[in-house]
């Protein structure tokens, strides 16, 4: 994979930002040339979720960009990405995409994803669900976008709470057609094996 790949990476401040930090991690170890835009509120989830600085998280992204910067390259349709994930992705963002107003490279990142028809991935993370996430997230799925809340997968039988984030991240990668090693892949290896009645 070559470092002409990128992917735009967006960390909000829902609870989950090691979501975001494993999807960096795994774009390094891809190859894939990463660009971060952090939320002001996901500053305050770092804290809050790790021991990391916001400076030892923008380390690990291959681009940083501020989140007022809306002349940054990736508010531009005509720079060239794989599309955008934002991991973990805040009701409050979910929204502000579902609107097309935006008001922050982070939101306006994501709908350049949209109008460009490239993959927007949000690892939407909020429970319970009221009937007006409910709406917002069926208006996101027509405009192409894809809901993908980071939920256990126990087919994997994950040892560690590590296993099962690094599953959510390696399927929401998936869907860029990006393959992460530490994926456990039903009939290889979990669960029946190709071929068995």
């Amino acid at each position: 994979m070559s470092k002409s790949e990128r992917l735009v990476v967006g960390l909000t401040g829902a609870s989950g930002v090691v979501y975001g930090l494993r999807v960096l991690d795994a774009c390094r170890e891809l190859g894939v040339e990463t660009h971060l835009v952090v939320s002001r509120s996901a500053v305050l989830t770092l804290s809050q979720e790790t021991g990391l600085s916001p400076a030892e998280v923008q380390a690990k992204a291959d681009v940083v960009h501020k989140v007022g910067d809306v002349g940054a390259a990736i508010a531009s349709g005509s720079f060239r990405t794989l599309g955008m994930i934002v991991a973990p992705c805040s009701v409050r963002t979910m929204s502000e995409i579902a609107t097309g107003v935006t008001s922050s490279l982070l939101t306006r990142a994501a709908d350049v994803t949209l109008k460009e028809r490239r993959p927007l991935v949000l690892m939407v993370r909020e429970t319970p669900l009221h009937l007006g996430h409910l709406r917002t997230m069926v208006r996101l799925a027509e405009m192409g976008a894809v809901i993908a809340p980071p939920l256990p997968a126990f087919y994997a039988r994950p040892a560690s709470i590590e296993e099962m984030v690094d599953q959510s991240v390696g399927r929401a990668l998936d869907l860029f057609g990006l393959s992460w090693a530490p994926v456990k892949r039903w009939g290889e290896g979990v669960g029946p094996i190709a071929g068995e009645a």
